[in-house]
Formats: structure tokens, C-alpha cells, sequence
């Protein structure tokens, strides 16, 4: 039986699956989305959008890979940003949001939910399947399904918010895949407030983000990264799963602390792949002649600053950015709280 350790750390950084550093479009799909799009066959297809949720702008990584891999799918996205980070906060209360955002989204008409919150998959995954009508796919098993095909030594670290580690759902599905893994997990419960804070100063200086620099990749945040992933380091992983939408973003500090021979990977690609599977099995691809129509809302009254730093990750501009009151999502579930 593989072992299973926990090392919670005071953190703040992290990254994506094996790209090119300091990329974020690269970062996200790769090259994978290219050969998912091709293995797809044409349908006469259903319109209604894929649901995609977050506690913040981070799920939209996962977006951009769906959105590259398929691109005639209709995406509607909310991120719960007035109530972020989820990974402190009970796994009562991430319960409940999971509950409201999910019950907003059915009401939007998706044909399916997509848990873009690695916190929100390890506590609400399977309430969020058995209370909605539509599949619910979260970001835990695919994660895991990626750093399984990646470690040789079969030694895997994981990065993810103190939730996500106290969970042990990582573990469970590394090792559902391979008992005799050994995983070692890392909590690193700052690490979606630095890509919050680093974002949210990329609004208010909008050059640093001209030419295609990463903002995340800078000498203190190196530094940063640097201790907090040490003892991963030191247990000798071979691959290290990103357990928390937000740190792809950070995939260059984390991969230049981590060393050469230490492969980086995200559920980003690996959710793709499913999702595709699912849709053409159900027949509900959408047609190709079909026209796109993406809606992106936040629970935060700044919507111009989640329309920039979206727009930012998710690789084209969001256009008009909606506003969901948190007040409004506790409406919905109203009759399920």
C-alpha cells in the first residue's frame, strides 16, 4: 500500500501541468486540445451550455482548455469571488455554496456542471450529483488520473488549499488509480489569495501585461515558492498534481523550485478528455454551425476588474461581466438549505 502524507505549509505559489514556463496559454491545454478537437465527430447538436463554476477567476484555466479543445461549446461560468477563498472556510459552508452556485447554473439551462474548485470537489462533489438533474463532473479524479499516467517512481506530491488536503480526496483517488503510489501532500492555503492579489494589481496596471509577461514569475515570488515547496522536494516526488484551479498560474515558480525531473500536472486536460467522452456519448455535442455565445458572472460588485484579469486567463476578452449577488445564489437553493 502506497503511503500517504501530510505536510501543511504556510504558502503562497504555485503552477499548471508539464508546459512551457511562465506561459499561461500553454500552461492551460498544450497541445492537447488540438488532438481532443480532431477525435470529435460532427452532431446535429444540443445548444445549451457547459456550467462551469469557481471561487474565484482561477477556474478559468479549466474554461480555457475546454473552450480550446471545444470550440463550438457554449460556456456560462460564474465565479464566487465575493465569498473567495473557499479553503479556509468549513466544509459546512462550502457545502452550501456548492449548493447555490449549482442551482443557479441549472437554472441557466447547462447540460452540465463542471466544478472548477478543487476545494468544492473534495467537499460537495457527491451531494452536487445527487441533488442536480444534470451530470456534475469535479476536478479531483482527473487530477489524479494525471499524475498517475505522469510519475515513474511512483512517488506524487500535492499542492492544494489546507481543505483539499484535510479531505485526503486526492489520496483516495491517486490511490484508487495505484495503491502502491505514495502520496505527500502539501497545503498551501495562501496560495489563491497571491494569485487574487497579483491579479487584481495586473488590473490596476494593466502594462505589466502587455507583451505576454507573466506577472506571477518574479524574483519574490520565487523565493516564496521556493521554501513553501521544500518538503516536497525533499520526499523525492517525481510528479507534483496542481490541486487547486488558481495554481496554474504560477507554474513557473513552482516548476523552477521543484527542480528538472519533477513533472508539473493539472486536471485542466484530463477534464477536457471527460468532458468530451461524456458529451459525444450523451449526443449532446453542440453543432459546429452553431454560434458560441459564452457568459462569465461574478459574485463580486467589481465586474470591470473580473472582466480584465479573466479575460487575462482565459486567453479573450469576457465582454460584459454579470453581476450575481451572493444573496441571489442563496435564493436558489433556498429549498435545499
Amino acid at each position: 500500500m502506497g503511503e500517504v502524507s501530510d505536510c501543511t505549509v504556510k504558502a503562497t505559489a504555485n503552477g499548471m501541468a508539464e508546459v512551457a514556463e511562465g506561459c499561461v496559454a500553454s500552461a492551460i491545454a498544450g497541445h492537447a486540445a488540438e488532438a481532443i478537437a480532431a477525435a470529435i465527430p460532427a452532431y446535429e447538436g444540443d445548444e445549451r451550455p457547459i456550467g462551469i463554476f469557481d471561487s474565484g477567476l482561477g477556474g478559468l484555466t479549466v474554461a480555457r482548455a475546454i473552450s480550446q479543445a471545444l470550440p463550438h461549446e457554449s460556456i456560462c461560468y460564474i465565479g464566487d469571488t465575493e465569498r473567495c477563498p473557499y479553503g479556509v472556510r468549513s466544509e459546512a459552508e462550502v457545502r452550501s455554496f456548492v449548493l447555490q452556485v449549482g442551482s443557479w447554473l441549472t437554472r441557466q439551462n447547462v447540460k452540465m456542471i463542471i466544478i472548477a474548485c478543487n476545494t468544492a470537489t473534495a467537499a460537495a462533489l457527491q451531494l452536487a450529483q445527487q441533488t442536480f438533474d444534470v451530470p456534475v463532473i469535479g476536478v479531483i479524479v482527473p487530477g489524479a488520473r494525471a499524475a498517475i499516467h505522469s510519475t515513474r517512481s511512483r512517488k506524487v506530491g500535492v499542492l492544494a488549499t489546507e481543505l483539499t488536503i484535510r479531505s485526503g480526496a486526492y489520496a483516495r483517488a491517486i490511490q484508487d488509480f495505484d495503491a502502491g503510489v505514495d502520496v505527500f501532500g502539501c497545503a498551501a492555503p495562501e496560495f489563491v489569495e497571491l494569485v487574487e492579489h497579483e491579479l487584481a494589481d495586473g488590473v490596476r496596471d494593466g502594462t505589466r501585461w502587455l507583451g505576454g509577461v507573466d506577472v506571477f514569475d518574479t524574483p519574490a515570488i520565487r523565493a516564496i515558492v521556493a521554501e513553501r515547496v521544500a518538503p516536497l522536494r525533499d520526499r523525492g516526488v517525481d510528479t507534483v498534481v496542481l490541486g487547486c484551479t488558481h495554481f496554474p498560474l504560477l507554474v513557473g515558480p513552482i516548476r523552477a523550485a521543484l527542480g528538472e525531473g519533477v513533472r508539473v500536472v493539472s486536471s485542466a486536460e484530463e477534464i477536457t478528455r471527460e468532458l468530451a467522452e461524456m458529451l459525444m456519448r450523451r449526443e449532446e455535442l453542440a453543432a459546429s454551425e452553431v454560434p458560441v455565445r459564452h457568459r462569465f458572472a461574478t459574485t463580486s460588485a467589481d465586474t470591470a476588474s473580473f472582466a480584465t484579469a479573466g479575460g487575462f486567463i482565459f486567453g479573450q476578452p469576457l465582454g460584459e461581466v454579470e453581476h450575481v449577488a451572493p444573496v441571489v445564489l442563496e435564493r436558489s437553493a433556498a429549498s435545499l438549505l
